[in-house]
């Protein structure tokens, strides 16, 4: 009699009858569906899609294994090959400063010690340093061990749930996989809290960390602003000071969070904030005491890394140095809630090249001088030393030639830097307003003062010297321990706050920063949405447009998701003004027309763009996308944003739909441009969906043209204290009581109207005085021909 085993093999029974132990001779093999079991009720879900994600963007498994390995093997290098510098050469023989041989030039292994020589005596430096390093290492490869599992694992799940294979995965966007993702979850449930998942969910999961520091950074809770002796204001934000504050903060053994998903009860209950605040000031002491003990060997580490790293790049470029690159406060200053990694570097990256621009234009005159003066001395010295030895080979055997050459070199790129290009024309603004079309944020006081350095300081903490960022991250053992200690401890209270405040508990998903919700109505500034919208107050609002921008990007980037209803209001309103806006345009010029300003802003950006004319709309008035496409498709559209088609939700695709605006391709792409799309008074006509860059390209062309046009309803809002729609009817009112003998049948009441009239002209001043009379008379004009 065969024995009972409980695991895969099961006793089979006829269809009408019951089990019966005596009666068990026959047995099958059932073969369990690992596709379907394997992936049910995944524990932690926020890890879990996050390699999902990481496994997508890094190209898959042999690219993430090569890069880990690589790693290692890195570190190895750097700490034998320094101890190998400072221990195994002579550099007296090497330099010739004893007297080695007269015979023959020193060899490598004449200037190399033995090795029994070499480590006999160590340093009790070099041995701690070497005993650290070893422990750091080891560490790192059982992190590494521990993460190829996972990527074998991740690998088997896109290959047999998500059906995606290695080959297939360069030419999937994130949108694609999501969407697949989602599937996933529908049939085997990996979530079992919620049937379905959404975007956002997946979003919250992958991101929930970083909407919470992206929404400290925009409430300006983290103490990162100093002022210093000369230096005046000063934004600090180092890899190693952001590491010790997602450590406190978020995911280490003290933080506010139990685990990946859930915040510790207690921060949730006001009569503890006190007791968990001391607590949490506590902690951040012991960090930066701790930081502060480790601080010389970090600092070594440091130097001897960015020495290996950086030290062939700046002798092949010395101009490297006075490149410039976005900083890490503003990388958090500029991203949206719920933007991830892929689709925020491609936004930093297409408003580069025109920030570059912008802070070119502030190059001192004097140091412009100077910087000629000097590349022509050493460009003089050093092309006399490469005729000579193009004359003579033995030249360069001349004592230190190679290193005059060198130097002289180094001393005309840097020079470059510092002399502006002779074709460069004038125009901060305009440079300005293409930045903030790609980059989505500005304050409000630069808009008009571009041309300040007030503003060139302001922007440069979020776009800073390459050479800067490196002196900052050598520099960030020793002064992270000090902020840590004298600025953000002091800052816990506030902290605790933060958390109790602004965290939401979503079903499926657990506790998310509430501002990541992108709920106007919580969290709208009334400067940007109506206030009978938003019931923010001036605690609890986002600033600079954050909720209503990172909603518009959503809702872009994932049109399948359904925003809640003041949301969908909200951007629905905007669609509205838009469709109104451009009906203005083709009835004739208006100055003060919103769509009309961020038309001719993003047109300005010239060739490399998508162009979109607008009918009715003087000639060479177009619409442009976003610069330099081809750097967004190299033969793979792994980091396009959004889908690649287009979402079909921004204000360009709501005027196509309303009629107003209607595509047609029309010119071939080519090197240095690329397909135009234009608005004409022809009927509509459909995208070309076999022109793969212009597709990949026409969200980011939605959301730069949606943002100027945020932008300018929020400056008309700001300067006036009245939505788009009580400035209009302002316009007419004042325009009726002028005309008001001339058309007697229009029944106004004079008081009231000299009243408005009064109030109109002490709140519109300067341009947009000029922008209303200009409106006005338009109106006036529409007016006396609906009257006639």
């Amino acid at each position: 009699m065969a024995s009972r085993v409980d695991s895969e093999y099961q006793l089979l029974y006829s269809a009408d009858e019951e089990p019966d132990i005596q009666h068990h001779d026959v047995m099958i093999h059932q073969v369990p569906d690992n596709g379907k079991s394997r992936w049910n009720h995944i524990e932690n879900l926020d890890e879990f899609f996050t390699r999902v994600y990481h496994y997508h963007q890094r190209s898959g498994f042999l690219c993430m294994v090569l890069e880990d390995v690589l790693q290692l093997v890195q570190f190895v290098f750097v700490v034998i090959f320094s101890v190998f510098l400072l221990q195994c050469v002579d550099y007296d023989v090497l330099f010739a400063n004893k007297l080695y041989n007269t015979t023959h030039k020193v060899t490598i292994d004449e200037a190399v010690r033995p090795a029994s020589q070499c480590f006999n005596s160590l340093p009790a430096v070099i041995v701690i340093s070497i005993l650290v390093a070893s422990l750091f290492w080891i560490l790192r490869l059982l992190k590494v061990i521990y993460n190829i599992s996972k990527y074998f694992e991740m690998m088997s799940f896109y290959n047999y749930a998500l059906k995606i294979s290695s080959k297939e995965l360069p030419n999937m966007t994130w949108h694609d996989v999501q969407e697949r993702l989602l599937d996933v979850q529908r049939e085997q449930q990996m979530c079992i809290h919620k049937q379905e998942l959404s975007g956002l969910d997946i979003y919250h999961r992958i991101l929930r960390f970083k909407n919470y520091e992206v929404a400290m950074i925009n409430k300006s809770l983290l103490p990162l602003k100093f002022n210093l002796p000369f230096l005046g204001e000063y934004t600090f934000l180092s890899t190693g000071l952001k590491y010790n504050l997602e450590f406190l903060l978020f995911w280490g053994l003290w933080s506010p969070f139990e685990n990946y998903w859930h915040l510790r009860p207690d921060y949730k209950v006001q009569q503890k904030r006190k007791e968990l605040a001391n607590y949490l000031s506590d902690r951040m002491l012991w960090v930066g005491l701790i930081n502060l003990m480790l601080s010389p060997v970090i600092f070594l580490w440091q130097i001897l890394y960015c020495f290996f790293r950086y030290a062939e790049i700046i002798k092949r470029e010395p101009g490297t140095l006075g490149a410039r690159r976005w900083s890490l406060y503003g990388r958090l200053y500029l991203r949206h809630f719920n933007e991830l990694d892929h689709e925020f570097m491609a936004r930093l990256n297409r408003g580069y090249n025109q920030a570059s621009k912008y802070m070119n234009i502030f190059l001192s005159p004097v140091m412009a001088i100077v910087a000629k003066n000097i590349a022509f001395f050493a460009g003089s010295i050093l092309a006399v030393l490469i005729v000579l030895a193009v004359i003579d080979e033995d030249t360069l055997q001349a004592q230190h030639i190679l290193t005059i050459m060198t130097l002289c070199g180094g001393v005309v790129a840097i020079c470059r830097v510092f002399i502006p290009d002779e074709n460069m024309i004038y125009n901060p603004e305009q440079l300005l307003t293409l930045v903030l079309a790609e980059v989505h944020y500005m304050p409000d006081h630069w808009r008009g003062k571009a041309h300040t350095y007030q503003v060139r300081d302001e922007f440069s903490q979020l776009f800073q010297f390459k050479m800067l960022y490196i002196l900052e991250e050598m520099l960030s053992p020793l002064v992270t321990p000090l902020i840590l200690i004298l600025s953000v401890r002091h800052k816990a209270l506030e902290i605790v706050d933060f958390f109790r405040h602004f965290t939401v508990e979503v079903t499926g998903v657990g506790d998310v920063c509430s501002f990541a919700q992108m709920d106007v109505r919580k969290h709208g500034n009334p400067q940007w949405v109506r206030e009978s919208v938003t019931e923010a107050n001036q605690y609890t609002q986002a600033e600079d447009g954050k909720t209503e921008l990172s909603l518009m990007h959503f809702t872009l980037t994932n049109p399948a998701w359904k925003p809640p209803a003041d949301c969908s209001m909200f951007l629905q309103e905007i669609k509205e003004h838009a469709e109104e806006d451009c009906h203005t345009m083709t009835e004739g010029p208006v100055s003060d027309n919103p769509l009309m300003s961020s038309l001719y802003a993003v047109n300005s950006a010239g060739t490399g763009y998508t162009s979109i004319n607008v009918s009715g709309v003087p000639p060479g008035i177009t619409v442009t996308g976003s610069a330099d496409s081809q750097q967004t498709v190299r033969g793979s559209i792994s980091k396009t944003e959004g889908p690649l088609g287009g979402s079909g939700k921004g204000i360009l695709s709501s005027l196509q739909t309303s009629g107003v605006l209607n595509y047609n391709s029309f010119g071939g792409l080519n090197d240095t441009s690329m397909s135009s799309l234009n608005l004409t008074q022809q009927p509509p006509v459909s995208l070309a969906k076999n022109n793969e860059n212009l597709m990949a390209e026409i969200n980011s062309t939605e959301m730069a043209i949606s943002a100027l046009y945020m932008h300018e309803l929020h400056r008309r809002r700001r300067l006036t204290g009245r939505t788009p729609a009580q400035l209009n009817e302002l316009r007419a009112r004042t325009l009726w009581r002028q005309h008001s003998e001339t058309l007697p049948n229009i029944a106004e009441n004079k008081q009231e109207l000299g009243g408005a009239a009064t109030e109109s002209e002490e709140e519109l001043n300067g341009d947009d005085l000029t922008d209303l009379t200009l409106a006005t008379v338009e109106l006036h004009n529409q007016v006396i021909s609906k009257s006639s």
